[in-house]
């Protein structure tokens, strides 16, 4: 790479081909600021330099740009792969950086066996089965699975649990499962339920509700008008949730919609999945495009996104991609099949698209009233506290345990736009006397702003913690002997009667604790801090103590070490499931012999 005093913008441009490739921007400290792609790399890497760019973002870039490196490529194809690898590996300051790499929820049909039930599924699908999706979020798909269940009362209990019923469970007492675990449903009347919640997956609505109908007739000419009754009310049933999707097109066609609204800076895109001719919902993402206008961004978006998440085979945009064709070509070689790339003027596919552009307005929308509202909290606190600026970064502190046992910490982290919770962490504490919180918080605390004087994260502007004027105390000890003395330190404790709004706050080097309006933004945030910590430690301490009770059961049955633990825990779902298994099954774990399996039944049930 060029030195900064050697770099000639104009001299540079001037010996660049007009061929296609990947240009890459670097700044003075050599810092990668900026990577794109051209069709020809003299053009495209001159209009930065052109007099007639005025454009506010281009030219604070410009500004910064020491030196300039490019790479020849055969084809625009192959630049846009290159680009794409190089933001994912570097995440350059100006270019578009989808940060939500979450995959998206499915339905799982296992049918590998002869009762098969409906699960929600996330991550590889390399199990057996059959996949249906994929849904907008967790809660679409849980809102799928209780309509299919009672519809169709497709069971939805785990193996180990159905193997070992001797009479119905709750889900059929409350209608939503035809209890095939004790045989009150035949396997060829339950295969036909399946085969039709399927066909509502499908899309194929239309055809179940005619087999609906025409088994509610054979059901009736039968004279049984109990069963009539019920595929009666199913159908109806069926109709009312066809009747309340948002969008229906009288096909099978499968899209992906997208549309992005906004400006360099901030933008939203909203994704709509299409399946089966149904709109299954929608989610919003906010990649950080500093430079790029909407068609750029969009396109720099659909490279990063479909990198994790399979496209659909038609992929239906709100603007015209001046690269949709090496696009659709790039996500075809990683796919393996076909993958067009359209924008509708017309039809149910502009309909969609409309719809998607609504959402992803009332998403950028609701962003900038909610960091409108962080704003103000933050602007707010800086005054409550005395903060010379508002707090950019928040920790909170707080502790979780039962009569001292299964001691939690837990920290968590607010930035300008909420929290961030990817930095969350937990602290399992040990060494110290059961109850002793203050010891606990010092081994929190210990450990890490250990890691933070490392360089590993970031330090904190305002560091929260669930207490008073001793937790205070205690805490500004152990972080002033590892270098943050001048941090600022405040002690949240709850008022006389423990209700929200009477909180003291302890600011650690002031006289008295300070009372802030019950109303006021700034104990808002505060409270939303500090209940936050306070649920993320109680999570940790629940998940801890029922990992520590299925463990204990299992510790005193003699010849069972841990590894022979966890071999079962995981075999049987938990605890529960180990409690109703046969000793048959016992032998199935591995490693788990006839004579360790029978221990294990003999210890779990006592006089059998």
């Amino acid at each position: 790479m060029a030195k900064a005093e050697a770099f000639d913008p104009r001299e540079y441009v001037a010996s660049l081909p007009r061929r296609p490739g990947v240009y890459r921007m670097y700044g003075a400290d050599g810092a990668l600021l900026y990577v794109g792609k051209a069709k020809h790399l003299k053009d495209r890497v001159g209009t930065y330099f052109s007099p007639g760019n005025l454009a506010p973002k281009v030219q604070a870039l410009v500004q910064q740009i020491a030196a300039i490196e490019v790479t020849v490529t055969h084809s625009e194809t192959e630049a846009l792969l290159l680009e794409y690898n190089l933001i994912k590996e570097h995440k350059p300051r100006f270019n578009v950086v989808l940060r939500d790499d979450k995959s998206f929820p499915y339905i799982q049909l296992a049918t590998d066996h002869e009762y098969p039930r409906l699960a929600f599924h996330r991550g590889p699908r390399n199990r057996s089965g059959r996949y249906f999706g994929p849904f907008p979020n967790a809660g679409a798909v849980r809102e799928t699975l209780q309509g299919l269940q009672r519809l169709f009362l497709i069971r939805n209990c785990r193996d180990t649990f159905f193997a070992n019923r001797s009479r119905p469970c709750l889900q059929h007492q409350i209608g939503r499962c035809s209890a095939p675990c004790v045989g009150l449903v035949s396997r060829e009347a339950y295969a036909e339920d399946v085969a039709s919640a399927v066909q509502v997956l499908e899309g194929r609505s239309s055809e179940v509700n005619a087999q609906l109908q025409a088994r509610m007739e054979e059901a009736a000419s039968r004279l049984e008008f109990e069963r009539a009754a019920q595929l009666r009310d199913r159908l109806a049933a069926l109709k009312r949730i066809q009747a309340e999707q948002i969008v229906t097109a009288e096909t099978d066609r499968e899209a992906d919609v997208l549309a992005i609204v906004g400006e360099p800076g901030e933008y939203a895109v909203s994704v709509m999945l299409v399946r089966g001719g149904r709109n299954l919902g929608t989610t919003s993402y906010f990649p950080r495009a500093t430079l790029a206008e909407p068609e750029e961004a969009l396109r720099s978006f659909m490279l990063q996104y479909y990198a994790t998440q399979e496209p659909a085979r038609e992929l239906l945009v709100g603007r015209e991609l001046p690269d949709a064709e090496f696009l659709a070509q790039v996500l075809k070689d990683r796919r393996g099949y076909e993958v067009a790339i359209r924008r509708p003027q017309r039809g149910i596919g502009a309909k969609w698209i409309e719809l998607a552009h609504e959402n992803a307005t009332q998403a950028l929308h609701m962003r900038l009233a909610q960091r409108r509202g962080a704003e103000e909290m933050t602007a707010a606190l800086a005054v409550a506290l005395d903060l010379p600026e508002p707090p950019a970064r928040i920790e909170c502190f707080d502790i979780s345990h039962t009569a001292g046992e299964g001691t939690v910490a837990s920290c968590v982290v607010f930035g300008p736009e909420g929290p961030l919770k990817k930095e969350y962490r937990r602290f399992n504490i040990s060494g110290v006397a059961p109850g002793d919180d203050y010891g606990a918080l010092r081994q929190a605390l210990e450990r890490r702003y250990s890691r933070i004087r490392a360089g590993e994260t970031p330090a904190p502007d305002l560091l929260l913690i669930d207490g008073g004027a001793g937790q205070v105390s205690e805490v500004h000890s152990v972080i002033a002997a590892l270098g943050f003395g001048d941090l600022t330190l405040v002690g949240v404790a709850k008022g006389p009667d423990r209700r929200p709004g009477q909180e003291r706050l302890f600011i650690h080097g002031a006289a008295a604790p300070r009372t802030l309006d019950a109303y006021s933004p700034a104990l808002r945030l505060v409270q939303r801090v500090r209940d936050e910590a306070h649920r993320f430690a109680i999570t940790g301490h629940r998940r801890k103590r029922a990992r520590r009770y299925s463990e204990s059961v299992l510790e005193a049955i003699p010849g069972l070490g841990p590894a022979k633990r966890r071999a079962l825990l995981k075999h049987f779902g938990g605890l529960q499931g180990v409690l109703r298994a046969a000793m048959a099954e016992f032998e199935q774990v591995e490693g788990i012999g006839a004579s360790l399996a029978r221990t294990i039944y003999d210890h779990l049930h006592p006089g059998a």
